[in-house]
């Protein structure tokens, strides 16, 4: 699987290729990055001694308008005289400005593209570096990186069902190795059902010649053997919450209680029970709920 490169990785690969572009046109290209903290500030003082003087100014010019009785009329004037007889707050004013600035006017303006907004369109238009300019186009979340987010969650949101659920708990609590190298006769599941063969396969049966060893899938202990009902000579071993099931056998090599090893062998493929012909029949059990052994081990 590819490692998923972060945008900040993308950045920094397209900035070095651009830097790289420019070096190779007799042009050097500085890394350095300049901080912007101080000029912001410059930018802000500057933009408040202008306003204070506009201000200022525009005191001024009505100042000498109060006091230019033959330039304007005095109807004129005294609406002047009126408007200075006022006390006028410069930072409530100022205050006012900035807030109509900022709601109205600045929306107006489209900003003007950075630097590194200008490099990354050059890095673009390169076709020997389409593939890094595509990823550093996209800086706040590349396309890649949503598909692997929305992968992540469709998995998290898929809900298993209570088999898959069985089958996952045991494959990381247990260990288990096929029975018996055979054919696959029947698999687990509805199948074509009869007066000798279930229509629900509880299991899965595995075709042998008759008499052939097969061996325990997993450790435990014995607690039936018997050669009672459809099973006919049958084995049910377990180990915690888990059972596996051995049955149609010909014959049985342990008893109830003894101790089982993985590997051990356990008795001969038969057709005793209800069955058509030799073959294991195989279970796996949780809490009595039957699971899929091909969920657990890879039957070939």
């Amino acid at each position: 699987m590819e490692r998923v490169i972060t945008s900040e990785e993308r950045i920094r690969r397209a900035e070095e290729i651009y830097n790289r572009r420019k070096m190779q046109q007799g042009i050097r290209v500085s890394t350095t990055r300049v901080s912007t903290s101080n000029r912001d500030k410059y930018k802000l003082y500057k933009k408040l001694i202008i306003q204070i003087l506009t201000c200022f100014a525009i005191y001024i010019t009505l100042y000498l308008i109060k006091n230019s009785n033959y330039i304007f009329s005095e109807n004129f004037i005294n609406k002047t005289k009126e408007f200075l007889s006022y006390d006028i707050n410069f930072e409530s004013l100022y205050n006012s400005f900035v807030e109509y600035y900022n709601n109205n006017i600045q929306t107006f303006f489209i900003p003007v593209k950075n630097k590194e907004e200008e490099n990354n369109n050059e890095i673009k238009n390169d076709e020997t570096v389409e593939e890094v300019s595509n990823s550093a186009i996209g800086i706040g979340g590349g396309e890649d990186e949503n598909i692997i987010l929305n992968e992540n969650q469709n998995e998290n949101n898929i809900e298993l069902s209570q088999m898959e659920q069985d089958a996952l708990e045991i494959k990381e609590n247990y260990s288990f190795i096929i029975p018996l190298n055979g054919v696959i006769s029947s698999r687990y599941g509805p199948r074509q059902g009869s007066l000798i063969v279930s229509s629900n396969h509880a299991g899965i049966d595995i075709a042998e010649d008759e008499g052939t060893v097969f061996n325990a899938a997993m450790e435990g202990e014995v607690i039936l053997a018997s050669s009672e009902g459809s099973y006919g000579n049958h084995l049910y071993i377990q180990n915690g919450d888990v059972t596996t099931v051995y049955a149609h056998c010909k014959e049985l090599y342990v008893k109830e209680g003894d101790k089982i090893t993985q590997g051990q062998e356990l008795g001969e493929v038969g057709q005793t029970g209800n069955a058509t012909g030799p073959h294991l029949h195989f279970e796996i059990r949780k809490d009595n709920r039957t699971v899929d052994p091909e969920l657990i081990l890879d039957f070939e």
